[in-house]
Order: C-alpha cells, then sequence, then structure tokens
C-alpha cells in the first residue's frame, strides 16, 4: 500500500539509497522537493502515479570511452557521458560539459535542475545534461579537435533533432561545437540542428552567447521592479568572469547599474567607482581570446586585486552569483546582508548552498533561483532550433525582445506559485512548482510509461 500523503525525510532518504555518494545530486532534489511535496500532498493524482519518484530517475544514463590521440602522438582515454533526464514535454535539451573534475553526480544535479528550467521558458523542451572529463585548457586547437571528433563519433548515436540537441556549457565553447557539428554532419550526411551555440556561419543564433547573462539580469529587474526598486544606480557584485558573468556585466552597466567586482579562480577585483563599457570590452576580450587572468585586468586599470577572494565580501545592494556550484555558502550570505545586500540572482547552476538560501529568505533578501533566473541561454538555444527550422535568422533587437518577454513570463510564473496569503513572494517555491506542474501534467497524460 502507498501512502496518500509524501514525507519530505522518507522521500530524501529512498532516494540517497539508490543514488549514494552523490551529494550535488542529493541537494537538487532536496531543494525542489521541499517546495513541491506540499503542492504534491494537496494534488493526490501526483501521488498515485509517483511522479516526484519518477522525476527524479533519469530516463537514461550513457557513459562511454573517448580515445584520441594528442599532439606528441600519445593515445589518451577520458570518459564521456549523456544523462537524458526527462523528455515529456519535448526533445532532451541541454548543455555538454568538459571539466577534468566532471562526474555523474554533476550530470544528475544540472539534468534534473534542467527539467524545471525548461519547462518554465514555455517552450516544449526536455532536459538534459552531458561532457566529459576532459580538460581544454593548455590543449592546442587539434587536439581539441581530435577529442571533440572522436567524443562525437560515439554521441551521435544518442542524439537527434527530434531527439536530443545538446548545447555548450562550461568548457565548451564555439570552437568545440564547430568540431562536434563537423563530425555530426560527416557522419550523418545531413545538415540539421542537432547542436546549438553553433556559429553564426552554419545555423547559430545572435544573442545566444550572451543570453544567460543578459536572462539574469532582466529576470532580477523583474523582482526589483516587483518589490519597488530599481536595478538602476544600484551597486553590483558578480561572480566569476567567464560567459555568464560577462554578459551579466554588460547588461547591468547598459541598464545603470554599478559593476564593482568580478572575480575568477585566482582571486577578484574590487573597484569602488565600477567600471566602464569601455573597461569591460578589454576584460571580454582578455576572458574570451587572451585567456588571461583576472588580476591583469586589476593591474591594467588600476583596481584593487585581492588573491583567493570572493567577490561577496565587498559593499554591494545586488549580488550574482555567476561562477559555479555551491560558490555561496552561508558565511558568504551573512557577509553580504552585513555589506547591504538587498537581492541575489544566480546566473549559475545552484551557486548558492541551502543553508545559504535559507539564511537569505529567512532574512528577506530577495533571492531569484538558478532555474528561473539563468534560463535565458536555453531559451536562446530554443530559439536557434527555431530558426533553423524554418531556414531564417532573426535580428539582434527580436532576439532579445523575445528573450526579455520569456522572462518576464518566468517571473510571472513565480509570483503565481510564490506568493503566500500575506503578498510575500518566494521565488525558490514559485519557480519549482510552476516547473514541476507543467512536467507532471504530462507525465500523467502518459500514462506509467
Amino acid at each position: 500500500m502507498f501512502s496518500n500523503q509524501l514525507n519530505l525525510d522518507e522521500f530524501m532518504l529512498g532516494l540517497h539509497k539508490r543514488n549514494p555518494y552523490e551529494p550535488e545530486f542529493h541537494q537538487a532534489v532536496q531543494e525542489v522537493a521541499q517546495s513541491v511535496i506540499p503542492y504534491i500532498n494537496r494534488h493526490p493524482q501526483y501521488i498515485k502515479a509517483r511522479i516526484l519518484e519518477r522525476m527524479t530517475e533519469p530516463d537514461r544514463v550513457i557513459s562511454f570511452r573517448v580515445c584520441w590521440e594528442d599532439d606528441e602522438g600519445h593515445i589518451r582515454v577520458n570518459r564521456g557521458y549523456r544523462v537524458q533526464f526527462n523528455n515529456s514535454i519535448g526533445p532532451y535539451k541541454g548543455g555538454l560539459r568538459f571539466a577534468s573534475n566532471l562526474t555523474l553526480d554533476t550530470l544528475k544535479f544540472l539534468g534534473f535542475e534542467q527539467t524545471f528550467k525548461n519547462s518554465l521558458t514555455t517552450l516544449p523542451l526536455g532536459a538534459a545534461k552531458g561532457g566529459s572529463d576532459f580538460n581544454p585548457k593548455g590543449k592546442s586547437d587539434r587536439e581539441v579537435m581530435r577529442f571533440c571528433q572522436s567524443f562525437m563519433t560515439e554521441l551521435h548515436k544518442h542524439i537527434g533533432a527530434h531527439t536530443d540537441i545538446p548545447a555548450g556549457d562550461i568548457g565548451v565553447g564555439a570552437r568545440e561545437i564547430s568540431y562536434m557539428f563537423g563530425q555530426y554532419k560527416r557522419m550523418e550526411n545531413e545538415f540539421r540542428g542537432v547542436l546549438t551555440g553553433k556559429g553564426l556561419e552554419y545555423g547559430g543564433s545572435l544573442v545566444r552567447k550572451e543570453a544567460t547573462g543578459f536572462g539574469t539580469v532582466f529576470f532580477a529587474e523583474e523582482m526589483l521592479k516587483e518589490h519597488g526598486h530599481r536595478l538602476e544606480g544600484k551597486t553590483c557584485v558578480v561572480s566569476g568572469s567567464g560567459n555568464v558573468a560577462l554578459y551579466t556585466a554588460e547588461k547591468i552597466i547598459e541598464l545603470g547599474g554599478k559593476v564593482v567586482a568580478m572575480s575568477d579562480s585566482s582571486g577578484s577585483f574590487h573597484a569602488p567607482d565600477g567600471i566602464t563599457k569601455d573597461q569591460l570590452i578589454w576584460l571580454i576580450d582578455l576572458k574570451e581570446v587572451r585567456r588571461g587572468r583576472i588580476s591583469e585586468f586589476a593591474e591594467q586599470f588600476g583596481c584593487e586585486f585581492h588573491k583567493d577572494t570572493k567577490v561577496w565580501q565587498f559593499p554591494c545592494q545586488l549580488a550574482f552569483a555567476c561562477a559555479t556550484q555551491n560558490e555561496l555558502d552561508l558565511h558568504d550570505a551573512k557577509t553580504l546582508l552585513a555589506n547591504g545586500c538587498m537581492a541575489v540572482a544566480e546566473g549559475a547552476n545552484m551557486p548558492t548552498t541551502l543553508e545559504a538560501v535559507h539564511f537569505m529568505q529567512e532574512k528577506n533578501v530577495l533571492f531569484a533561483p538558478a532555474k528561473a533566473a539563468n534560463a535565458g541561454g536555453v531559451a536562446v538555444s530554443g530559439m536557434e532550433m527555431s530558426q533553423n527550422s524554418m531556414r531564417l535568422s532573426w535580428s539582434t533587437e527580436e532576439l532579445e525582445r523575445r528573450l526579455h518577454v520569456i522572462m518576464r513570463k518566468i517571473h510571472q510564473q513565480c509570483l503565481t506559485y510564490g506568493r503566500d496569503d500575506n503578498g510575500q513572494i518566494d521565488y525558490v517555491q514559485g519557480a519549482n512548482i510552476a516547473g514541476f506542474k507543467k512536467v507532471a501534467d504530462a507525465m500523467l497524460s502518459y500514462g506509467v510509461v
């Protein structure tokens, strides 16, 4: 006999038993489960069909060997993955990550998060995530090409324009996508939009590179407006200096905010008066073209450089977490609050620990969770798929307008399911329930599959 009520502790105990030694996946599921289980308990059809249990089990996990030859003629061996998590509302969609420390645990957490993020976009996109423990840093272009071709030789069996459409992620930029797309095209003998994040010359979309950062700022702007504030004039810190962080900073500056700190793995700079648009252009060239360090930016423009330091220590009104998972912990949250921070937006995937999230919510710090705030990237990926299907290209202005509309819709869904009887808004709860409901209702429609 199944209980007619779900219990969070019992549910998580079962999840831990089925998925041992996967702390990031456990964290991602708990963050969702603690929001949606009270909702599920008010709608017994989800309990009877065991929707949450099914939703936390990937449709399939694919693991494969990737052999390639380095420039010195040595044979190298890496492991490739694709976790196809849920395709109830559309074909699998999600990035590929190349990082030496990549594990199945990380990919399962990312794929699970992607399920809700893609649902919130209102686009017909399922969820997946994949990648390899290959590290492109320090590799020559020819080595990266040989690895990507070998990786795609196996991956191509499991993807397709109506099955699974991967994109880029950490360690996978335009160069890597280009090599993989070329290999797919050679093997399948067809030109189809099976990858997103492609070059503009062969089916890519404008605004794709900027989309996650722009979307994060658009969502933060909507959240601030809802509470009677504006982004203009606000002092902001942005963690990281990768793709998401750089274009988050660009949109903040464009909308009148002041970016006073950014970081990379070596430390952070602090510019109390804010950086200019021209300085940001220099930083984008440093990080994307010359692949330099944030300390070089600090030296070039006379900013303070703080070695091995996060941006959370600097006074700010808004904080944008755009680097990596679990980068903002409870101590950081307390520091932000003490320094006058009123809102935090997640541009990276799950960059805030659960303890830090709960603390900020208790202290009424506005908090925009990643599955809502950083959905801009997959939204524009969905638009790239549409452009490929229709054999056309939209302008920058049109794409940015569509992105802004999608982020407003996501914000509205958070309000619908996150506002309590007193008018207080829990954006975590709102995003989780809204994302859950669409996928769960589709799963119910299919029966037991």
